[in-house]
């Protein structure tokens, strides 16, 4: 907490402020008295200058492309961790001993499996419907499967939900993808690790064995790392939002699994391949589309370029693109969309018109040709995110919870509608120019 003082005058009448400085010298002032000083709120469409909380989860400094979870570099967890050891890192804010992390690792192998009567739910989904609204409606259902762990307020309860949401999701995802194509679903395996597992659930049949290669679980492994958190973005500040409300944890995570959905979320991956797939349907000239990208007139984007906070280049870029080169080496895919991904990527990365506006591949991008390579189908790709982004949805959640000065989120908002208008009853009311008989 800083000493400072921010000034702020309105109509010749000034009040102070205090600043608040983040442990990475990050400055914000707190306006949570300015309606009752003054009589004004703020407006700040999309939230982009305003901190709703306090969090020790992850560091993001755009301008430098660092992103850190509990302090440690991005970088550093991809090369040497895996995933559920960062999701233990997220969750309760440290990195795991072996026997924690052993402990951490069993309790979720032993609670992969869905309850039968559960199960029924996915045969009463449409066969063509998105996996990411069966992965909201399943997750917000466990709420009625599991009654006996509801409260926010019980540290047992919440860890056992924590457990069974970060055990069950990859079942679900798996039991959405298998519904679709009309294929058994695949009970989970307690001999096979976290990717593993996922892998044989969406892949294998009863027919034949299914084998996963070690350098498919690998990137899954690391997608997954990647995705974990990224700060107060649209879904996990929606799984705080609903959170504020006491609401469970399912409940909560459902509602962040539905606003990961949207296009402009989670959903740019899937955006990623459809636009390669329409690049090559006409033809594959990668230069008119690049073209058309720089063209004011034309309403063409290339989807997975740029970042709305990474405004240099996204350090989880970096990382994925060196992994994305390895496993289409290793595996000798002949794919013309990662042909095609391949040369937009060169084009962005040499082009002066992109290298003048950052608009360097992001890790939407690569994660779109990793998960193609990986025989993931596209309208697969949001689920998979959601399965990333699960543990840092639990942390944040969690935080809001334990930090014991929680308000319900209430937002201001300005007005613009008609002013005090008198009830008009409808005979006497006006429609198309004339009274009503």
């Amino acid at each position: 907490m800083s000493n400072k003082n921010v000034k702020v005058e309105i109509e010749g009448k000034a009040w102070e402020f205090p600043v608040i400085e983040g442990s990475e010298k990050e400055k914000a002032f707190d306006i949570g008295k300015l309606r009752d000083q003054t009589g004004y709120i703020t407006m700040d469409n999309g939230f982009a200058n305003t901190s709703t909380c306090k969090s020790a989860i992850t560091f993001l400094d755009g301008e430098k492309g660092i992103l850190q979870y509990r302090g440690i570099p991005i970088e550093q967890l991809a090369e040497k961790s895996t995933f559920l050891e960062v999701s233990y890192l997220l969750i309760y804010g440290h990195l795991p001993t072996q026997p924690e992390l052993d402990k951490f690792t069993d309790d979720i192998r032993y609670h992969t499996m869905l309850r039968e009567d559960m199960v029924k739910l996915f045969d009463g989904f449409p066969r063509d419907a998105h996996p990411m609204a069966v992965l909201g409606a399943a997750v917000c259902a466990m709420s009625t499967f599991y009654q006996d762990s509801l409260d926010p307020a019980s540290p047992e309860q919440v860890n056992i939900s924590i457990t069974r949401l970060m055990a069950k999701l990859p079942t679900i995802a798996a039991y959405a993808y298998k519904t679709s194509i009309a294929q058994p679903r695949v009970y989970p395996r307690n001999d096979l690790d976290y990717c593993a597992n996922f892998l044989n659930m969406m892949f294998s049949v009863p027919a034949e064995p299914y084998k996963c290669s070690p350098e498919v679980v690998e990137a899954l492994n690391l997608l997954l790392i990647l995705h974990a958190d990224h700060e107060q973005n649209c879904s996990t500040s929606t799984v705080r939002m609903i959170g504020s409300s006491a609401a469970n944890l399912f409940a909560s995570v459902s509602g962040g699994i539905c606003a990961l959905w949207g296009p402009l979320h989670g959903g740019a991956n899937q955006a990623v391949m459809e636009m390669l797939q329409a690049i090559h349907k006409d033809g594959g000239n990668v230069g008119k589309y690049v073209a058309l990208a720089k063209d004011k007139n034309s309403d063409f984007r290339l989807m997975g370029f740029g970042h709305r906070v990474y405004k240099n280049f996204d350090p989880r870029a970096t990382v994925i693109k060196k992994a994305c080169d390895k496993v289409l080496a290793k595996m000798g895919l002949n794919n013309p969309l990662l042909d095609i991904a391949k040369q937009l990527e060169a084009a962005a990365l040499k082009d002066q018109y992109f290298i003048d506006k950052k608009l360097y591949p992001n890790v939407d991008f690569y994660s779109g040709i990793i998960y193609s390579a990986l025989n993931i189908p596209v309208n697969m790709f949001t689920g998979m995110f959601a399965i990333g982004r699960l543990p840092g949805w639990i942390a944040h959640w969690k935080e809001m919870n334990e930090s014991g000065t929680t308000k319900i989120g209430r937002p201001r908002q300005v007005y613009t509608g008609p002013t005090k208008t008198n009830y008009t009853p409808i005979r006497e009311r006006v429609g198309a120019g004339k009274k009503v008989a």
